[in-house]
């Protein structure tokens, strides 16, 4: 499998998910205080996050029958990538964070059903859980990169902003290199 170049894009693509999703649930509070907004927008926004979540979990999986996976891949990430874009443009006001939380969630772990199918098509399902879960592996090393690239940017620079547009190169990135993959 790890000569078989749909499974090392689509690995490269669930590393951003985990950079991604680890830098803003570690962050996002940070975030928010740095734009002088209250601690509950960051409590909220995570909520709502959560709540989007669901919904978008759920609809991926039930798009997954109906769509070839690495369209939905495509879009999430490419979706996230604007979503940053916008959210770098607007005020910092609590509705900026609540929408962008909620565009977010919606696409939070919405990849793993998409992500989860490619493999399945690429290998079958007998060995589905180990080759998911190595994909499962580069996520982890997205999110781990995510939450302490997010730190040391934080004490190099006070702010977030260089680890925002890196977020949205990778994010533009994996969106791209889901593209070519054939399910």
């Amino acid at each position: 499998a790890l000569h078989n170049r749909d499974y090392l894009l689509l690995h490269l693509g669930f590393f951003t998910c985990g950079f991604h999703v680890a830098f803003l649930v570690t962050h996002l509070p940070g975030e928010v205080a740095i734009c002088g907004l209250n601690a509950k927008v960051a409590g909220w926004s995570l909520a709502i996050i959560g709540l989007a979540n669901v919904a978008g979990s759920l609809l991926a999986g039930r798009w997954v029958s109906r769509y070839r996976s690495k369209y939905l891949l495509f879009w999430m990430y490419g979706s996230r990538a604007l979503l940053i874009a916008w959210y770098l443009l607007m005020p910092p006001t609590a509705w900026t964070f609540y929408l962008f939380a909620a565009g977010l969630g919606f696409t939070w772990l919405a990849t793993v059903s998409p992500t989860a199918a490619i493999v399945g098509k690429l290998f079958g399902t007998r060995y589905l859980a180990t080759l998911f879960g190595l994909t499962l592996l580069s996520h982890q090393i997205g999110g781990f990169l995510g939450a302490w690239l997010g730190g040391l940017a934080l004490s190099a620079f006070g702010d977030f902003t260089w680890m925002w547009y890196a977020d949205m190169a990778l994010a533009f990135a994996a969106a791209l290199v889901n593209l070519p993959i054939r399910e």
